[in-house]
């Protein structure tokens, strides 16, 4: 019989330090306080010093494999034993063959697969109890927030740049308007219209204001590599994965 344990890490993974700070302080909250759960990222250790994972990447197999509690994506809190197995290691091998080509990088998905999932089916196949319930019980509700946040403040940048770019170019066209009419008389029919000058200041505040700098940060790239079955390469996960 060979113990079979579970390695659980704080996802710590976002670009943004305040992200970071913010899923700590939730994990400790719902998971130290209340024991409700929290935003973990798992991988399991069965047979020499290695524990096994998935992750997404664009090509090849998600699965793959790093020293016990060293990912370094993360931030290690804890080691549970789950149970034991009664696999050989040559059976473990070819369990870990045949997840590494069912579980493809690309196949990844934030609410029904993600790395939590994995180590539950790898644990079913080694005939070991799966993953306390309270690992993957907000990953996917605390993922999903931090990618909505992330991508509304990229639409956001987005459109208000597009909005900026409009009034500069309405600007430069009433400010040209405008020096057209002061250099002829203005005709009786167009004195009641509203004043060129008028708009074309106020449409200089609106590029004036809008072209503030943003605060907002940036959104994290996503870079990840093929992790061949038990050959020791790294598959980043999501900054927001689990």
């Amino acid at each position: 019989m060979r113990e079979v344990v579970l390695h659980v890490y704080d996802v710590t993974n976002n670009d943004s330090e305040k992200t970071n700070n913010t899923i700590l302080q939730i994990n400790r909250i719902f998971k130290d306080r209340i024991g409700l759960g929290g935003i973990f990222h798992s991988a399991v250790q069965v047979y020499g010093e290695e524990e096994w994972s998935f992750g997404f990447c664009e090509n090849g197999s998600g699965v793959f494999n790093c020293p016990v509690s060293k990912n370094p994506m993360y931030t290690y809190r804890e080691r549970i034993v789950l149970g034991e197995t009664d696999c050989t290691i040559a059976t473990v091998n070819r369990i870990l063959r045949e997840l590494s080509r069912e579980w493809p990088g690309s196949s990844y998905d934030l609410l029904s697969r993600n790395c939590n999932h994995f180590c539950d089916v790898l644990c079913e196949r080694l005939g070991a109890p799966k993953l306390p319930g309270w690992v993957n019980r907000f990953a996917n509700a605390g993922d999903t927030a931090v990618v909505v946040a992330e991508n509304t403040a990229v639409k956001f940048r987005q459109a208000k740049t597009e909005i900026v770019n409009a009034s500069r170019v309405a600007y430069r066209f009433m400010a040209g308007l405008t020096s057209k009419n002061q250099a002829s008389p203005e005709s009786p029919g167009e004195q009641n219209r509203g004043s060129p000058t008028f708009q074309g200041t106020w449409l200089k505040n609106v590029v004036s204001a809008g072209a503030k700098p943003s605060s907002s940060g940036s959104t994290p790239s996503q870079e990840a590599e093929d992790a061949p079955p038990l050959q020791r390469q790294k598959s980043a996960e999501q900054p927001t994965r689990l």
